[in-house]
């Protein structure tokens, strides 16, 4: 006896693929999922820079702790933050570096701004965001050690 093979039908050319229906409607729903969920995405990722901003700053707050300890001041507004990496002339007890490297710029590639005497404590260290100017809100919101 011979085993019988089941037979199976062929499947003709015409339902070998998806209908440009079925397509139309997969893209539909990606596009559809896309919408609500990218702009949750892109909030995600600028909390994070500005979260980012915070923990920097408060590095250089630390940096500007020690430095106060060996010289007995903070560094002038003039002589700014690069004072925590080079020794500013006529300053006695500098230990330096207070930092491995450069002083960073911020999340958005601008420079951290330093006063002594600050305005909002002993010194002020801040930057002004994404837009690089004062005020805003969101990621163009001031991030300061204020905060």
């Amino acid at each position: 006896m011979k085993k019988e093979r089941a037979m199976k039908p062929r499947l003709s050319s015409k339902s070998a693929g998806f209908t440009l229906m079925e397509l139309l409607v997969v893209l539909a729903i990606l596009g559809l999922l896309m919408s609500l969920v990218g702009p949750q995405v892109l909030n995600t990722l600028g909390g994070a820079k500005t979260k980012t901003a915070l923990i920097q700053i408060r590095d250089l707050e630390q940096a500007l702790e020690m430095y106060k300890l060996d010289v007995g001041r903070y560094p002038s507004t003039a002589q700014g933050l690069g004072a925590l990496v080079t020794k500013p002339g006529g300053t006695s007890g500098w230990n330096g570096p207070y930092l491995k490297n450069d002083v960073p710029d911020d999340p958005w590639g601008n420079a951290y701004h330093y006063k002594y005497p600050g305005e909002r404590g002993d010194i002020d260290i801040y930057t002004y965001g994404q837009n690089g100017t004062a005020g805003g809100d969101g990621e163009d919101a001031d991030v300061g050690n204020w905060q």
